[in-house]
């Protein structure tokens, strides 16, 4: 048996039918845990993160062709052979954008508690809203991927998706989101927060284009991968995302002990 060694992430070996199959040592963890432990390390060495590039990164998932920041992915696999970021530079200007939303949120709403209090909203922005949600959803989607939308193909090595170019998705999609949901939801809190059907319409809309924008940037993530298929069913919760605003929608219309409305709601569940 013949083997060949490829970027020190595993060793394909030929089955004598004509495919090579990869073992691959860290279970398509993007690296293995030394590449994780290494990406965790940068973290609290702001020398090693190229914050330049995050913000180019935030500038392209803002534009109309956030396919564009995929591009990047195959360009590390190439050169990398993996798909996941080295860099957590991204990863740590979302935290410091979430640090600061909470605390405008906080003083908006008159939170009482003082510094104590405007800690813990912000480390349950951080650790529930953003990591914990992601990762759950990485670990979803990655599960989804790796079991029913893989392509074999004969005369290829056999490859699945990275759990970490999985939660990079997450952070690409996150972005967009967030942008829609606390930058632009909180210029237009007077409007929002009143109890009149104008202000349902607009609050549900921002959140549901929200959610759609989010699981569509996470569909182009998946689709950049040459090695699935059938990627549009991360697309899928986009569409629930818009069938839920006309219901909350034709609720609002029938008055208002059955009115759903996205800010009110966030605002007693975080601040009152």
């Amino acid at each position: 048996m013949r083997s060949y060694q490829v970027g020190g992430l595993g060793t394909p070996h030929y089955t004598g039918s004509g495919h090579y199959r990869r073992h691959s040592s860290s279970g398509g963890g993007g690296g293995g845990s030394s590449g994780l432990l290494e990406y965790l390390r940068r973290i609290v060495d702001p020398n090693q993160m190229d914050f330049d590039a995050a913000f180019e990164d935030i500038l392209m998932l803002c534009s109309s062709h956030p396919q564009r920041m995929y591009k990047m992915a195959s360009y590390r696999k190439h050169t990398k052979n993996h798909w996941a970021r080295d860099d957590p530079a991204l990863a740590v200007i979302q935290i410091a954008f979430l640090l600061v939303s909470s605390s405008a949120y906080a003083l908006a709403f008159h939170v009482r508690g003082g510094p104590v209090h405007y800690l813990f909203l912000a480390l349950r922005a951080i650790l529930f809203d953003w990591l914990l949600v992601g990762l759950v959803v990485a670990t979803v989607c990655r599960s989804v991927a790796n079991r029913y939308l893989l392509q074999l193909r004969s005369h290829s090595v056999e490859q699945e998706v990275e759990w970490r170019y999985a939660f990079d998705i997450h952070c690409n999609a996150f972005l967009p989101f967030f942008l829609l949901t606390s930058v632009l939801h909180f210029f237009l809190l007077p409007l929002l927060l009143r109890p009149s059907l104008m202000a349902l319409i607009v609050s549900n809309a921002i959140f549901g284009a929200a959610f759609a924008v989010y699981f569509y940037v996470t569909h182009l993530g998946y689709r950049a991968l040459p090695f699935l298929h059938r990627t549009e069913v991360f697309l899928y919760p986009s569409i629930l995302a818009v069938l839920l605003f006309f219901l909350f929608l034709v609720l609002g219309m029938l008055g208002e002990p059955y009115r759903i409305q996205a800010s009110r709601t966030m605002a007693r569940l975080y601040y009152r």
